[in-house]
């Protein structure tokens, strides 16, 4: 891990090994191959089996999409203590108008620039993606999934 670079706004995003390039391939080739069936030999197993891998699929998205919110909830918690500690007494009643989203873009801000930003934030409403590319200090974010 020594080796690694630095992370940043144009390599912060992870993938999940398992996740991405075992699970999702095996699935979707999985439907594919159902539909294949169901062509070849239409009846009512086969579109069962369809349906079966539909709804396969959007389980496991539904499990990941789940596990993601329950990471952004403790991001928002996180990041509105460390606002609370962090921001100019005058601007902490103005924690509650951040979105989730923006609290998840600060997440990556040093210390030393997220009250400045915090506050550019709030006032030019910038979207997580505009705060990402502002950080000029990356706190990474290594345990995301």
């Amino acid at each position: 891990m020594a080796d690694r670079s630095p992370q940043n706004f144009s390599n912060h995003t992870r993938f999940d090994p398992p996740f991405h390039f075992f699970i999702l391939p095996v699935f979707a080739i999985s439907l594919i191959v159902t539909i294949v069936h169901l062509i070849r030999r239409p009846g009512l197993h086969s579109a069962w089996l369809v349906v079966f891998m539909i709804a396969a699929i959007t389980a496991i998205f539904k499990i990941r999409l789940y596990a993601l919110k329950v990471q952004d909830r403790v991001i928002r918690l996180e990041e509105r203590l460390r606002l609370a500690t962090l921001l100019d007494p005058s601007l902490r009643p103005r924690i509650p108008e951040f979105t989730e989203s923006q609290l998840i873009g600060l997440r990556f801000a040093s210390d030393a620039e997220l009250p400045a930003l915090a506050a550019r934030t709030l006032n030019e409403k910038l979207a997580r993606d505009d705060i990402k590319k502002s950080i000029q200090h990356w706190r990474p974010d290594d345990w995301r999934v």
